[in-house]
């Protein structure tokens, strides 16, 4: 007689799981011995529950297909919620087996007890707790469901002497596949034509939900003469083969992008949660595309909302608009980001001799020498903005982050999930110092594991980003050094293949040895620390911000940091 166990993970085979990410214990027993004894299911074991459930959420994002991970008891499901967070924010289907206390303890502050249907229930579109056996194939099929339908997370809290029982029936079951296809009505959508025929500078702003809606909104760009600016998740969706694409705006993007918005008089919003109220025009009218109704207007006041998927909404108003014949506003977009583009590459330069490397020049040879497939992922912080700046996307690349839980620490994890779904391609985390020690363990995953990630270490010795945050808030910067080890050395410790790089003329043929290895390695780039990762906007706060912490350096007897401030972003202030 089969196990609820075995249920379990018998089901997960069927639906095409083919493995479990986790770190094993008592209350898991069940059914980690149910994936040993099942063919197609594999355990993938990670050094830290955080890192499965991130593993997971960029098997999903790459895939689109439902990923599963799984935590013991008390602290082990605990490590998992991070992670969780990440793939809900990030909306993709992840499935999540929280193992409990034996069921009769519950409620009796039992060693190692905790609640996970309520603990996760922030970070979840399903949290419930099987009790029986034969609620099992139940609520599973339910669970599996939510997280597909609803791209999110679901999550199953099991007891271990629960997994252990027998079941009456061996019923396996699965979730059905989802493709939506939603169009506002007729109405709407003459509405919204007429809208942007009466406008005279149009700008598109486009997010994730743009995904494999390319082509439509290039077709509408070309009709509306409108620019296009992406938001970060939208980058790997619209930049490539489009020439109205003029970069991104927000904290991380470009100044042209910030301007295409800026000057317009209508904004169309297609498939994006855009967070920055700043970063939105004041004096255009808004009109916003978007799948899930709850996200219209959740960021600024609107003209418009239509709940519809943006593919097939571009498609059914594209008839209704009349080309427009001034190209001016697109034409002025178009010109000043070509010149934003040309200040940004002129970063990407070499360092003089003895200097540490400039990291937007490591992210443009990055970019230059990895495949035409690659996976990137960078860690959250300034990895992220030199990875929204300098790498090219193509169609064929992708660009995964923690881009809207913005979580440190998520590339190399994040990376152990790619290159478990498919170890043929390429897979290449720009990972930040900070992030990579928070979760160093992970080194050994990709060894034991066998996956051949590249590890790119932006090593600045700070957590830079905070840094740049503290000096734009007028703070002198206390807390963010890093006494960081050898990497290289760690690196090969864990049995890794590894180079350090302490000048530019090493950084060509360290990658290229990297990325030819056959097997996981690391780079250590030694980049510098005061590097200033300009928004294309500055408010004023931010600038008296900066000036009140120039004149605290001094006053606190740092201003030797203000002259290596000057030395080293010279170069982006003239």
């Amino acid at each position: 007689m089969s196990t609820l166990a075995h249920n379990l993970v018998q089901s997960l085979a069927a639906q095409g799981v083919k493995r479990v990410y986790g770190v094993p214990g008592d209350s898991l027993n069940g059914i980690t011995d149910a994936i040993r004894t099942t063919k197609g299911v594999t355990w993938s074991h990670v050094r830290n529950e955080e890192s499965g459930a991130f593993a997971a959420a960029a098997e999903a994002a790459l895939t689109g297909d439902l990923a599963v991970c799984a935590g013991s008891c008390g602290p082990g499901n605990l490590h998992l919620i991070n992670g969780l967070f990440d793939a809900q924010r990030s909306r993709v289907p992840v499935l999540a087996i929280a193992a409990q206390i034996p069921s009769d303890e519950v409620g009796s502050t039992y060693f190692q007890e905790t609640h996970p249907q309520e603990l996760f229930r922030e970070c979840s579109v399903y949290a419930e707790m099987v009790s029986t056996p034969e609620q099992m194939p139940r609520l599973l099929r339910i669970a599996m469901q939510e997280a597909i339908s609803k791209r999110g997370v679901a999550v199953l809290v099991i007891p271990g002497d629960v997994s252990l029982k027998d079941m009456p029936v061996n019923e396996l079951v699965t979730a059905a596949a989802t493709q939506q296809r939603v169009l506002p009505s007729e109405e709407e959508l003459t509405t919204l034509a007429a809208t942007l025929n009466a406008s005279s500078k149009v700008t598109i702003l486009a997010g994730a939900g743009a995904a494999k809606a390319h082509d439509e909104v290039v077709a509408l760009a070309e009709a509306l003469g409108a620019p296009v600016v992406h938001a970060l998740r939208g980058k790997e969706y619209l930049e490539y083969n489009n020439p109205y694409d003029v970069g991104m705006t927000g904290l991380l993007g470009f100044a042209s992008g910030y301007r295409a918005m800026e000057s317009a008089d209508t904004v169309l919003v297609l498939g994006s949660d855009f967070p920055y109220q700043q970063f939105y025009p004041q004096d255009a009218k808004i009109v916003q595309v978007d799948l899930r109704g709850e996200n219209l207007g959740r960021r600024t006041q609107l003209h418009q909302g239509l709940v519809g998927t943006v593919k097939d909404t571009a498609a059914a108003l594209l008839p209704l608009l009349e080309r427009k014949q001034d190209r001016k506003h697109l034409e002025d977009a178009q010109k000043h980001y070509r010149k934003t583009r040309e200040k940004l590459d002129e970063l990407a330069v070499p360092a003089r001799k003895g200097a540490a490397l400039h990291p937007q020049y490591v992210a443009k040879r990055i970019d230059a020498l990895a495949d035409e497939d690659a996976v990137f992922i960078p860690d959250v912080g300034s990895p992220v903005v030199y990875a929204a700046r300098y790498l090219t996307m193509n169609g064929k690349r992708r660009l995964i982050g923690s881009f809207n839980h913005g979580s440190m620490a998520n590339a190399v994890p994040h990376a152990i999930g790619a290159a478990s779904e498919n170890p043929q391609r390429q897979v290449v985390t720009l990972s930040g110092d900070g992030g990579l020690a928070m979760l160093l363990g992970e080194l050994i995953t990709l060894k034991q594991s066998k996956l051949p990630v590249k590890v790119v270490v932006f090593n600045n010795s700070s957590l830079n980003f905070v840094e740049l945050e503290m000096k734009a808030a007028g703070f002198v910067t206390f807390g963010t050094d890093l006494e960081n080890p050898d990497f290289a050395a760690v690196a090969r410790a864990c049995g890794l293949e590894a180079w350090t790089v302490t000048s530019s003329e090493e950084l060509d043929d360290a990658l290229r040895g990297a990325f030819a290895h056959d097997g996981p390695a690391l780079v250590d780039v030694r980049t510098g620390r005061q590097e200033l990762t300009l928004p294309p906007k500055i408010e004023l706060a931010q600038a008296k911000g900066f000036a009140l912490y120039a004149m605290r350096s001094v006053l606190s007897g740092r201003g030797d940091e203000l002259l290596d401030l000057a030395a080293t972003n010279w170069r982006q202030l003239f």
